[in-house]
């Protein structure tokens, strides 16, 4: 149920509202927008009654939410999210590069391939430190290790880190490092992690797992916004599908779906979408003009000697000419990316 709470509604008026859904036992989420202030209601396992809340002060209407997602919905909130992350931002109308390799491999690596990032103007840096590997003979971080040397990098140029929380065991550790926390497509599933990083109000970057439905993306956004953090993103990285000519099928029905349905951003993973370097510029565009808030791209300085994922790297020329392109077609969809990823270009048009 959400409650919506008339323009002209005191502050009294809402507290008297959150009061009440608390005497019933239940849990208040309050969203506060240009367009209008609404209340969530969680914790409920039965429909509950509207005349409880239609008579107060301040109420302008109940509704009864059809989805079984309440708080990540669009009912629960009108207006597009933006995650706020130091002075920066993930929505709106600037479009979020991050970038960065598939793993930190060692302290010289990720110092300069977060130097050369940053150069281009990019603000998030993406590095996995735990890695949830299929073998477990694979290459599976440097772990806390990994952690210091993204925090250093971030510290040097000004960068925020994003990197992947493997379980509930290392959350804190990561949480210290970390302004941004992923969640990768295996863990999608993991109620009891969504729900601790949940209680942590820490910014949560989403990946959809490999074979889940819209719905259950969503749903496990809910997990995360049901403890009380709605600073979520969700990510389209590719699902599995009968054809194996590429890593995954990388689903943009998703981003235009999700925006319909969810008040909160997505941005589109094209280098795990496709598992091909050489896919990756082509579906990063296609991605951006199909209305994604932003992209997620591993950038290597020498992807045939990284020790995981290379072949779906760029190198950080090829990602410069991806920037420059999507300085010409984000405008044509409503969206920016700063001057500072393409100025030469910008100051020619």
């Amino acid at each position: 149920m959400i409650v919506l709470m008339d323009k002209q509604a005191a502050r009294t008026d809402l507290e008297k509202v959150k009061q009440k859904i608390e005497s019933l036992g239940f849990v208040p989420h309050v969203f506060v927008s240009a367009q209008r202030t609404t209340i969530g209601i969680t914790g409920n396992k039965e429909r509950i009654d509207s005349d409880l809340f239609l008579s107060m002060a301040g109420v302008e209407d109940v509704i009864q939410v059809s989805k079984p997602y309440k708080l990540v919905s669009r009912e629960a909130k009108l207006d597009d999210t933006i995650i706020r992350v130091g002075k920066d931002e993930i929505g709106g109308s600037e479009l979020t590069i991050i970038a960065g390799p598939c793993s930190v491999e060692s302290r010289t690596q990720i110092l300069e391939i977060a130097g050369i990032l940053s150069d281009m103007g990019v603000k998030f840096l993406r590095g996995g430190a735990y890695k949830p590997r299929t073998s477990p003979y694979s290459f599976q971080g440097l772990r806390e290790e990994g952690l210091e040397y993204l925090k250093e990098a971030a510290l040097k140029t000004g960068m925020h880190v994003i990197t992947e929380v493997k379980d509930t065991e290392t959350l804190s550790l990561v949480a210290e490092h970390a302004d941004v926390l992923q969640v990768g497509s295996r863990n999608m599933y993991n109620y009891s992690l969504l729900e601790r990083i949940g209680k942590l109000r820490k910014p949560v970057l989403l990946k959809r797992a490999f074979s889940a439905t819209i719905e259950e993306l969503m749903m496990a956004g809910e997990y995360v916004a049901s403890q009380g953090n709605y600073q979520i993103v969700f990510c389209e990285r590719g699902i599995r599908s009968f054809d194996s000519s590429t890593r995954n099928s990388l689903d943009l029905n998703a981003v235009p779906l999700i925006k319909r349905l969810s008040h909160l951003p997505i941005i589109v993973d094209p280098s795990h979408g496709t598992g091909s370097w050489d896919l990756v510029m082509p579906m990063a565009q296609a991605a951006v003009a199909a209305g994604a808030d932003g992209l997620m791209i591993e950038v290597h300085q020498d992807p045939t000697s990284a020790l995981s994922d290379g072949f779906q790297s760029l190198r950080p020329d090829k990602f410069k000419l991806l920037l420059e392109r999507l300085s010409r077609l984000a405008p044509l969809v409503g969206k920016s990316i700063p001057a500072k990823m393409a100025p030469s270009l910008i100051m020619n048009n």
